[in-house]
């Protein structure tokens, strides 16, 4: 008889020799009962449905909902394969977010199939599958994203519903901005008499500044008999018009989301209070800081850290090698490459206190701040020097989010984009805010996206005069919350909330401004009297 190690050790095997073979969404009969048992009772798989199974962390705590995300597209994409065969799809307007690259899980997967049931099913986390008894689009108007089976774009953009523009209007521009030319919309525009579906599509090309298209549109529609006007589907404005060069879908929603939401940024972060004078006061009150800045992002990461670890670090009187606990050797190594990239980001501080544009100093510097802040973990072995190099090469979860981050690809685009927007932008609140969530959004880096993110935030915000803003531990739910608002429902008004409560209670740090001279007048007049 094994012993239960041994037992589970079997069990284990069993299910890599699933996941090798590329199986995410794992059915009843791929594993044994035996196997099965073993591996829920000690947290390996987590039941989706009856019958249906996903790899799971043991670790993870009750409600933990990191794994199902992870795993959400391709145990739909088995699960329906399983039910329908090739007879199914996602609707038109799902197609559409997996094209421009939104690989966020949807709470309701709207499917279509001559065999579907009219009737949901439900998974975890309150998301479900909702098969619709329809008709699918012909064969050469479908197509696989990542093992999903989708409308194609010219397909989801003439089945698209109008209320959609309304909706996700950051996701059809992106979507329409993909279109370099009309001949795929034409030839389903023109074989299925689409009058009105052709105006529309002339109309929110026009708005998105692709008029060469409408023009190409509307002229093939009336050269072959058919009344089409242009209508605009959009209820606003483009807030950036895209030029006839074909780029990055993920660029493209990046640049939209970015004119939009700087917005709302303006309405409700507190105006900066300029660039100080003092920069060297400045950074006197940053170094005052830096404990209890330490302290608190790292305990959002999830370290436990002292008071006295953090002084142990700063002034030398720390051994990598001291102490074997792992729990213990972790925080260490933590605090320990905190305190080396605060002293970059310090560095980069310098810069921008000197008057040097911030987006063009935190994008040559922000790998050598990201270098720093893992460089004890490679000296003690625990990481490769390669892999501190560059952006990440694989996919990366959010814990508990239903945000996926955009693929390794996506993330070469991105990165570039968004410092030449940092760079490009004029307010400095916009810059805090906006750098902070777009760049964990991206996630460009395996770990450590949280840190970088708050640095990059902290630079962005010397560059207006803001004080350096704490996060505190005691508000991680909401910061968390917030950021979640901004990535899923695309809704950063309370992340910039969050962020300006965090400033207004705090004076600009070694401000030259008239205002700050004024205010620091009345206060030792008041301590006079």
């Amino acid at each position: 008889m094994p012993t239960p190690a041994q037992a589970l050790a079997d069990s284990l095997a069993l299910l890599k020799s699933r996941q090798d073979a590329g199986q995410v969404a794992l059915v009843a009969r791929d594993l044994p009962r035996a196997h099965r048992e073993r591996l829920l009772r000690n947290g390996f798989i987590r039941e989706v449905m009856k019958g249906w199974y996903v790899p799971a962390r043991p670790d993870e705590q009750a409600g933990d909902s990191t794994s199902w995300y992870a795993a959400f597209w391709p145990f739909c994409a088995s699960y329906l394969e399983h039910r329908f065969g090739a007879t199914w799809c996602v609707s038109p307007e799902q197609s559409i977010s997996l094209h421009v690259g939104n690989r966020n899980a949807p709470r309701q997967l709207l499917v279509r199939s001559p065999k579907g049931g009219n009737k949901p099913t439900a998974l975890l986390h309150g998301t479900s599958v909702f098969d619709l008894r329809l008709a699918l689009p012909p064969a050469t108007d479908l197509e696989r994203i990542d093992g999903v089976r989708v409308y194609g774009l010219a397909a989801a953009l003439i089945a698209c519903p109008p209320s959609h523009y309304a909706s996700r209007p950051t996701e059809l521009r992106a979507a329409l901005a993909m279109v370099r030319e009309p001949s795929e919309l034409l030839r389903r525009l023109l074989k299925g008499g689409h009058t009105v579906v052709a105006g529309r599509l002339a109309g929110a090309f026009r708005n998105i500044g692709r008029r060469r298209i409408a023009d190409e549109i509307l002229a093939a529609m009336t050269a072959a008999g058919f009344r089409c006007a242009a209508s605009d589907p959009f209820e606003d404005g483009a807030p950036l018009i895209f030029g006839a060069r074909e780029t990055s879908p993920y660029v493209n929603r990046l640049r939209l989301d970015w004119a939009r939401m700087r917005e709302d940024v303006l309405r409700h972060f507190p105006p900066p209070p300029g660039l100080p004078k003092a920069g060297t006061a400045y950074l006197k009150q940053v170094d005052g800081i830096y404990a209890n800045d330490a302290y608190n992002s790292l305990s959002i990461e999830g370290y436990r850290v002292s008071a006295e670890l953090i002084e142990r670090v700063r002034s030398g009187r720390w051994n990598p090698e001291s102490n074997q606990d792992d729990d213990a050797h972790r925080n260490a190594l933590a605090a320990r490459g905190y305190w080396q990239a605060f002293q970059a980001v310090r560095r980069s501080l310098g810069r921008v206190l000197s008057g040097d544009n911030p987006g063009t100093v935190a994008d040559g510097d922000h790998a050598g701040w990201y270098r720093e802040l893992f460089g004890p973990s490679v000296a003690v072995g625990l990481l490769a020097p390669a892999d501190l190099a560059g952006y990440r090469s694989g996919p990366v979860y959010i814990r508990r989010s239903m945000h996926t981050p955009p693929n390794r690809e996506a993330v070469r685009d991105l990165m570039p984009a968004l410092f030449e927007l940092l760079a490009e932008e004029p307010s400095a609140a916009v810059r805090v805010v906006l750098g902070h969530f777009q760049f964990v959004y991206v996630h460009p880096y395996l770990d450590g996206n949280g840190r970088m993110g708050r640095f990059l935030m902290n630079v962005m915000a010397a560059s207006g005069g803001y004080p350096w803003i704490v996060v505190p531990l005691a508000r991680r739910e909401t910061y968390m919350k917030s950021l979640e608002s901004a990535s899923v429902d695309g809704d950063i008004v309370p992340f910039t909330r969050f962020l300006s409560s965090l400033v207004k209670p705090t004076a600009s740090l070694g401000s030259g401004t008239k205002a700050s001279a004024k205010s620091k007048a009345k206060a030792r007049s008041k301590r006079r009297r």
